[in-house]
């Protein structure tokens, strides 16, 4: 794909969410309703423990094998919206199961062309399982639209509490960046780029546990495969695509640093006014970091924003890097309902 055909704009919209509390239920729930469709749950809905399992086991040996209708959830607040649909928050009236429910207009789909794009989200995504990826436990579709049945994340976008705070302190930075870091690892151990890692595709869970969501960008690529797709957000590019060049894997280590940069100072590392300035700067990995930032994360970011995909820090390696190691015991200190 040439020129900027791949390029998502930023999202500046709210989110809406709230903290899920069981008193809120009349106020996150409407009579919102979506007409009826038939439904079928994936086989490789999670098993994971957390909170909500017997509620999870209840929907999966509900509806296993059985179809039913959208009648069967309740239908609640708009979550989110993006360029091919709307994220409401759901709920399976039997079990009381709470979800995300991604709804995408078909006409949309095939206008942009993109079926192709939306088969393999639908089968990246159902085949990951790590407590730091959004779990995708079904997908069903109608005349009209089709339906991704998504984990609900209750604090929502890690974007929104950016925009609320302006920067984060670096023991919140680091135990985010470490969980990305790991989910993204196990990405790439089963030759899943992400491709499109940023502020507003990282949701909150429950105990500041990050989840990676949307992976209508993601592609299947070992890592020796070369690709030539140039798609993502422009500040989050690396150096490979703004130069059309071919890229793998590493584009995902890069997309971390600009994440960890923008936690600590507030914006991405090479924003600009206008797009040739920043596409210039990252070409030449133009890189000023504040006085602020300490010297260990300094250390990380230069170590992630490597020119060379290759000399960029290998993922596993992070875990036993001095800022992680530095700030590791301060985590369970982190108190999120104060951000948020």
């Amino acid at each position: 794909m040439s020129g900027n055909a791949g390029l998502k704009p930023r999202s500046l919209a709210e989110s809406g969410v709230k903290p899920f509390r069981s008193r809120d239920v009349s106020i996150l729930f409407s009579s919102t309703t979506i007409n009826k469709s038939r439904l079928q749950i994936s086989r490789r809905t999670s098993t994971s423990t957390g909170t909500g399992l017997n509620a999870r086991k209840s929907i999966r040996k509900s509806i296993y094998g059985n179809q039913i209708t959208i009648n069967d959830f309740e239908i609640g607040k708009k979550l989110g919206k993006g360029k091919f649909g709307k994220v409401y928050c759901a709920r399976h009236k039997k079990s009381g199961f709470i979800c995300a429910l991604k709804i995408m207009d078909k006409k949309e789909l095939i206008n942009f062309k993109v079926e192709k794009q939306f088969r393999r989200e639908v089968e990246i995504q159902s085949s990951v399982k790590h407590v730091n990826c959004i779990k995708l436990y079904g997908h069903f579709h109608d005349t009209d639209r089709v339906y991704l049945i998504l984990e609900f994340a209750i604090h929502g976008e890690l974007y929104k509490l950016l925009k609320k705070k302006g920067k984060l302190d670096e023991v919140t930075s680091s135990r985010y960046i470490y969980q990305i870091a790991d989910a993204l690892s196990y990405l790439h151990d089963r030759h899943i780029i992400h491709r499109d890692i940023k502020p507003e595709n990282i949701l909150l869970g429950f105990d500041n546990t990050v989840k990676i969501s949307d992976f209508g960008w993601s592609v299947y690529s070992n890592q020796s495969m070369k690709r030539t797709t140039m798609c993502g957000t422009l500040d989050y590019l690396p150096p490979e695509m703004v130069e059309a060049r071919e890229h793998n894997y590493k584009v995902d280590v890069w997309a971390l640093g600009i994440l960890m940069y923008e936690f600590l100072v507030g914006k991405p590392p090479f924003e600009e006014e206008f797009k040739s300035s920043t596409y210039k700067r990252i070409a030449q990995v133009d890189l000023q970091v504040p006085s602020h930032v300490s010297p260990e994360a300094k250390d990380l970011i230069q170590k992630l924003l490597r020119y060379t995909p290759e000399k960029r820090i290998n993922l596993k390696d992070i875990e036993t890097h001095p800022w992680i190691v530095k700030n590791k015991p301060h985590w369970d200190e982190i108190n999120l309902e104060e951000g948020v």
